[in-house]
């Protein structure tokens, strides 16, 4: 998952990223609520953790102004040192999902990333998940439309399928799903994302006549459709 965390406080930074990284994320950091927005248009996140003291907007302006950009909900964690309980209304007004108080308790805050993270539908995965025609069995890495394997599909094209249709409906930025991927600092460029969701376009054949399709969204990134509206996944977990 990728999460974004902004806090004027560098000790405070290195903190959330060595927590984030050790729950197997990645973690963006900014210093100020204007470096966030200004990638905002162009990037994706699964969880915002958001101070209030910032040194140019104040946490709850910029959680409305995530709130407001945002193309599908996304959770928020307002952090902060503030503990009055008026502060902890506003912040949740505001649009915060959770709201903490600034300590050391690394176990509290690692389990209200995890709540967030569920919440947001990041689940841990079962055995299999279908959506419509398409079946994905996630340990053997094959995927089925309706009776027939697509075979021809490799590890990375796989991978970026699955990551589709788990966000399905909501636009994810290249960056996104190359370091979903590949992994932070990965040397690929767009183009070459571009060729593997071309391949990945048709070999699963996400066009109308299948119920799903594959939109490539300029200066941005890729949607996937769901043309019939129906986005509930049906699992089945191992016994």
């Amino acid at each position: 998952m990728r999460i974004a965390a902004v806090d004027d406080d560098p000790a405070q930074l290195d903190l959330l990223k060595a927590v984030v990284v050790s729950m197997g994320h990645d973690c963006h950091l900014f210093e100020n609520a204007n470096a966030l927005m200004r990638v905002l248009p162009r990037e994706t996140f699964d969880l915002f953790i958001v101070d209030w003291e910032l040194p140019d907007i104040p946490g709850p302006d910029v959680i409305r102004a995530i709130r407001g950009m945002a193309l599908a909900p996304v959770p928020i964690l307002m952090m902060t040192n503030r503990s009055d309980e008026r502060d902890i209304i506003e912040g949740l007004s505001s649009g915060a999902d959770d709201y903490m108080v600034k300590s050391a308790r690394v176990g509290e805050l690692c389990a209200r990333i995890m709540a967030l993270l569920r919440r947001g539908g990041h689940t841990p995965p079962p055995s299999e998940i279908a959506w419509g025609p398409y079946r994905f069995q996630l340990q053997d890495r094959r995927v089925w439309l309706e009776e027939e394997e697509i075979v021809s599909l490799t590890t990375k094209e796989y991978d970026l399928a699955l990551t589709m249709f788990r966000n399905l409906g909501r636009l994810l930025s290249r960056a996104h799903l190359i370091e979903g991927v590949w992994g932070m600092g990965a040397d690929i460029s767009s183009r070459s994302l571009d060729v593997y969701m071309s391949h990945v376009r048709s070999k699963l054949r996400l066009r109308a006549d299948t119920g799903y399709k594959l939109v490539s969204v300029y200066n941005h990134g890729y949607r996937l459709e769901d043309l019939a509206q129906e986005a509930s996944p049906t699992e089945r977990r191992s016994p």
